[in-house]
């Protein structure tokens, strides 16, 4: 018997399309994923409801392909959930469950964690202001909680001890981390605790591991989820907690369409289903930190003490304009002394190759990628230049392409050739880097190296964000942040919020266990706000002060933002059009600033020359509104892409 589905596909374009299929032949159910053709290519499309007779239409009704599933992944709930997210971040229903859904064809086993590796429940005594945490948490009709609590103030004990009660009660739980690092840990930590009660999404499982975890969900056989950014979409059918861990994390806003923030949805999804949010930083987000003035709209938790007996580090600044060579005289003898005593030493550097400026000294001229408008970054061991905005490699040049002119240079240093000068420097201890170039190829080498530094094997670990997250690491003593001033040069009204994070975040990997925990901060720019704040500790004090900047700029969270990025091959077209919905939004938008059309400040990536217009307003729905308006009426020319990022955690 012929019938027909209403099929969301992976297109920008907001509706269903009508496909039929044969019900004696083919099983197809609200729900399911099935391939359909869709125009020259053949899609996998996501079926929203079946009909028995067609909606009339002028186009031909073709069919469906082929059924992938023999049960449901997704309910109307999630749909829903899509359809808000279609309106919020201006994206197609069918890409936003594309996005929800992994892409695995069929189940496979979870891989790359054993349970015979996970560390049994230790006998945790909580502290009183752990205690209260979790009393306060479970036991308020609140909706919202926020656990500020200094590094190593045992947050992750309270999220789990939350968690647990939850689930006692019948609830189900998702627990968001920013990074797969941090999930496989925190997985370690709770396979044992939670018995089989746990999923694990995140992307470094393959798709048909990831679509297994998912039918577990679906089905109800766990009860907690962990997982990175898109775990939040986990279909939980009684979901009563979402715990976000590292709430500030910029990895928990999508870069790519749909350009979603997981608290956003964590949010929405709770507000439908009358569940808490339990959010938790020693650094929150300035949204975060601001709603917690009003406890009516979040209730602040603090844990002002280590739970491991360790005192917070005591942190010295290196002035870097008194020095030469990559490390400073104090650096030098604070690592010498530290690894003498049998302790361990973190470098942290937020970039990566070996050099990143390339220029001429006769004429000037600088080598930047011909793709992109950034400078071409050399890695020594594979003696390549690589742009790491859009991966074009090229030979390393000893002549100016400009002038001939021999007198040229390199300059510059990432993790590479930091960690040439750690081995020349410390011969006889073991040095490691973890960055994206080591582990680019296998996921699996980041778990190694963390597994050899926490057995004693690595003296010192050198890396990139990778080791400025929630890591726990009792064995260390000093922690060096080789260049603390270089997120501070980066165009965006979050640079000094961002660089005091991290400087925060990554000094509390010192003096876990001890407390003679250094830290040294190595900066050219000493006097900065984010870093003499973070050297004294005093989070309170700058998010205080940032608050009140903010507030006088009226920049977020005293204002929402969008950022509308044109981009086309020819720059003319790109500007053309930007211009033409400047015009636009200016006419409809009354209660909105609209900047623009300006050249991005990375004017070219991938070919693609790139100009913003960026909206900012105190009245959002406003805003959002009239964008809709002139989104939906404006027509985008074929050779020209707009991007739409609603609540942009970067404007590059």
């Amino acid at each position: 018997m012929l019938k027909y589905a209403q099929i969301a596909v992976p297109v920008p374009l907001k509706t269903e399309f009508t496909y039929s299929f044969d019900s004696d032949a083919m099983t197809v159910v609200p729900g399911i994923r099935v391939m359909v053709p869709f125009g020259a290519r053949n899609l996998q499309g996501y079926v929203i409801d079946v009909l028995e007779s067609p909606p009339s239409t002028e186009f031909e009704i073709k069919g469906i392909t082929r059924a992938i599933d023999k049960e449901p992944l997704f309910d109307r709930k999630d749909y829903d959930l899509a359809l808000w997210m279609e309106k919020f971040y201006f994206s197609s229903r069918g890409e936003i469950i594309d996005t929800m859904i992994p892409g695995g064809r069929k189940d496979t086993s979870f891989g790359g964690l054993d349970a015979d590796e996970a560390i049994p429940r230790p006998d945790v005594t909580l502290s009183d202001e752990q205690e209260h945490a979790v009393r306060t948490v479970t036991e308020s009709d609140a909706k919202m909680f926020y656990i500020f609590g200094v590094t190593g103030s045992g947050k992750t004990e309270v999220f789990l001890r939350c968690a647990e009660k939850v689930i006692a009660q019948g609830g189900q739980v998702i627990y968001l981390v920013p990074e797969i690092t941090l999930t496989h840990q925190l997985a370690l930590q709770v396979l044992k605790r939670f018995q089989n009660n746990v999923a694990i999404l995140h992307s470094g499982l393959t798709d048909s591991q990831r679509i297994a975890q998912w039918r577990r969900i679906k089905r109800g056989e766990v009860n907690l989820v962990i997982g990175a950014r898109s775990a939040v979409f986990a279909p939980f059918s009684n979901l009563k907690m979402i715990i976000i861990d590292e709430e500030h994390e910029n990895s928990y806003k999508s870069g790519n369409d749909p350009r979603y923030h997981a608290r956003q949805v964590a949010q929405k999804r709770l507000a439908d289903c009358n569940g808490k949010l339990l959010m938790g930083s020693a650094t929150p987000s300035l949204e975060a930190w601001q709603l917690m003035k009003d406890p009516s709209k979040m209730v602040r938790i603090n844990l002002t003490k280590r739970v491991g007996g360790g005192a917070m580090p005591t942190v010295q600044i290196a002035d870097m304009t008194q020095e030469s060579g990559m490390f400073s005289q104090l650096l030098q003898e604070q690592m010498l002394r530290t690894l003498a005593n049998g302790k361990q030493v973190i470098l942290f550097l937020n970039r990566r190759g070996f050099s990143y400026f390339f220029h001429c000294r006769s004429c000037g001229y600088e080598l930047k990628c011909p793709h992109c408008d950034v400078a071409m970054t050399f890695h020594k061991r594979h003696n390549i230049l690589q742009c790491h905005y859009c991966g074009h490699k090229q030979k390393p040049i000893t002549v100016c392409p400009s002038c001939g002119s021999m007198d040229v240079m390199y300059s510059g240093f990432g993790t590479e050739q930091v960690e040439l000068e750690l081995q020349r420097l410390f011969p006889q201890y073991q040095v490691a880097r973890l960055d994206t170039d080591t582990v680019s190829k296998d996921r699996s080498t980041i778990q190694k190296t963390l597994d050899q530094f926490r057995a004693g094997e690595i003296q010192i670990l050198l890396g990139t964000q990778m080791v400025a997250k929630g890591l726990n690491f009792p064995n260390v003593q000093l922690v060096g942040i080789v260049m603390a001033d270089s997120g501070l040069l980066i165009p965006d009204f979050r640079a000094e919020e961002r660089t005091f994070d991290l400087l925060v975040q990554v000094s509390g990997r010192s003096g876990r266990a001890d407390s003679n925990g250094q830290v040294i901060v190595q900066t050219r720019i000493k006097d900065n706000p984010a870093i003499t704040f973070a050297a004294k500790g005093e989070v309170e004090a700058f998010f205080d002060q940032e608050l009140a900047i903010r507030k006088d700029t009226q920049f977020p969270p005293f204002s929402r933002m969008v950022n509308i990025v044109v981009r086309a091959k020819k720059a003319s077209n790109a500007k053309l059009f930007a211009d033409e919905l400047a015009t636009r939004l200016r006419a409809v938008l009354k209660n909105t600033q609209v900047y623009g059309s300006n050249e991005c400040p990375i004017e070219k990536i991938r070919e693609y020359y790139r100009y913003q217009v960026l909206l900012r307003s105190n009245r959002p729905s406003d805003m959002l509104n009239g964008l809709n308006k002139v989104v939906s009426e404006i027509k985008v020319p074929y050779n020209v892409v707009m991007e739409i990022d609603v609540d942009p955690v970067d404007l590059l």
